[in-house]
């Protein structure tokens, strides 16, 4: 997700889980449910640092207690210089539970999140919502202005409140973004099952994928991967949506060879294999050998999605690395901030 969605559903969780909780200790609680998206800034690093940064690190299990502890520490202090009555075990738990929330949210996406760093560097993905979702944006948005402004009524017109402001609206909005996501679990299985009962060029399908549109949750990215291509498609799901496998983009793999094979088994390959979901190797004959490029297929995907990042490897005849590097794929980079 993006900060500002993180930022309003750290906000959301204080309201209905922690009301009572200082303006420190929910400035620690947003802090804790954002900090995680200071990984957004390898963007602006070299491709490797990217690949090494990126959902990896910073999102998981062990950075959310870190930082958890951190701002517990600094609410310490901050109790220490003046009167506090809210405990800093309860800051901690409200930022941990804040940055777990951040952890499940993103798990939802596409570009997954390594939980469980540094013993795995497995990445859960679920594919069930785009890096930017609307109807996740407004749900929250109601959330925590709505009440806001019933509470200036409410002022306005002499009545007393009952209970902590907001926490009702806080409860629904959570509680609606919940049932959002299950829906949108029903529909990407839906998705799923319409990708795998079909043929692609006379090939059954290896392996798919379907990517959330950020728009409507009946519009989804599909990529499949048969014997011998990798296909993309768009497809709807829901009553009456109907499904053309033939409209499908297919790229055919390259054929096996020495090169290839050492292509992959370069330093540089290994690190983007790591991260890329479809892996579509490019082979072109050079004076020198072969010009290999790895990208992660397809090429237009919105950035969330795929891997921004390519492995340009150069061999010999015979397979013999000549040189390796990664890059920017500049098909991906155009979609970025979109």
């Amino acid at each position: 997700m993006d900060p500002l969605t993180h930022a309003l559903a750290s906000y959301a969780l204080k309201r209905a889980a922690f009301p009572r909780l200082s303006r420190s200790g929910t400035l620690a609680m947003v802090i804790g449910g954002t900090i995680a998206d200071l990984d957004l800034l390898s963007n602006y690093f070299s491709p490797s640092g990217y690949l090494a940064f990126y959902r990896s690190y910073l999102h998981s299990l062990a950075a959310a207690i870190l930082f958890s502890l951190i701002v517990s520490l600094a609410f310490l202090r901050r109790k220490a210089a003046g009167s506090n009555p809210i405990s800093p075990a309860t800051v901690f738990k409200a930022a941990f539970a804040a940055a777990l929330l951040h952890l499940l949210m993103d798990a939802c996406q596409s570009a997954g999140v390594e939980l469980f760093w540094p013993f795995s560097t497995r990445r859960f993905a679920l594919d069930w919502v785009a890096r930017v979702d609307l109807w996740i944006l407004m749900i929250l948005l109601a959330g925590v202005f709505l009440p806001l402004l019933s509470g200036l009524v409410t002022e306005e017109i002499g009545a007393k409140s009952k209970g902590p402001r907001g926490r009702t609206g806080a409860f629904l909005a959570l509680a609606a973004v919940i049932l959002y996501l299950v829906a949108r679990f029903a529909l990407h299985a839906s998705a799923l099952t319409t990708l795998e009962s079909r043929t692609y060029r006379g090939e059954s399908p290896r392996r798919v994928a379907a990517f959330a549109e950020p728009g409507s949750p009946f519009r989804w990215h599909g990529t499949v991967e048969t014997e011998s291509a990798l296909h993309d498609v768009e497809l709807e799901v829901g009553p009456g949506a109907n499904f053309d496998p033939d409209s499908a983009v297919t790229s055919y793999k390259p054929e096996g060879s020495p090169a290839l094979d050492a292509a992959r088994n370069s330093s540089v390959a290994r690190s983007f294999l790591q991260v890329a979901r479809f892996p579509k190797a490019t082979v072109e004959n050079t004076p020198q050998g072969f010009h290999v490029i790895l990208r992660d297929f397809p090429y237009t995907r919105d950035a969330s999605s795929g891997c921004p990042v390519e492995a340009v490897i150069d061999a010999d005849p015979s397979g013999k690395i000549l040189s390796q590097e990664l890059d920017w794929d500049p098909a991906h980079r155009q979609f970025w901030w979109k």
